[in-house]
């Protein structure tokens, strides 16, 4: 069972080995070998993150998940309720809630440019991705 380039390439190809591109011949080798040409592209891209892109990541990773909402909607339904029912007489924050409203606009202002952040650069991994295909 020793095969050659050249018997995969009669076999598979249809074609002579000389009029195989190099690419060819690399593929070929590599089936023979039963190695892989692939690259982690994984790797490369997180060689080359910063602090702040991997800050970035997280959260948008955080920000994205279930149990971020849930718990953001606990935390919405206790401030209102707290403001509404329980400390209805010394309510720090009194309907319309204009301290909630600000602490969710901060939030937003922050947590928006930060995900745009982790879009684009997971835009450039599938592109790295792509060119790899």
């Amino acid at each position: 069972m020793n095969k050659t380039v050249e018997d995969l390439a009669n076999r598979w190809l249809k074609q002579r080995p000389d009029a195989l591109s190099k690419l060819e011949s690399r593929v070929l080798q590599s089936a023979l070998d039963r190695t892989t040409i692939s690259k982690d592209t994984n790797k490369a891209v997180a060689f080359h993150q910063t602090f702040g892109d991997r800050v970035a990541d997280t959260i948008a990773r955080i920000g994205g998940s279930w149990s971020f909402i849930l718990t953001f909607i606990a935390f919405l339904v206790l401030w209102t309720f707290g403001n509404v029912w329980l400390l209805s007489r010394d309510a720090f924050d009194p309907y319309p809630f204009i301290f909630l409203n600000l602490v969710l606009s901060m939030i937003a202002a922050l947590q928006a440019p930060v995900i745009m952040m982790s879009q684009n650069r997971q835009t450039e991994r599938d592109r790295i991705d792509a060119a790899h295909d």
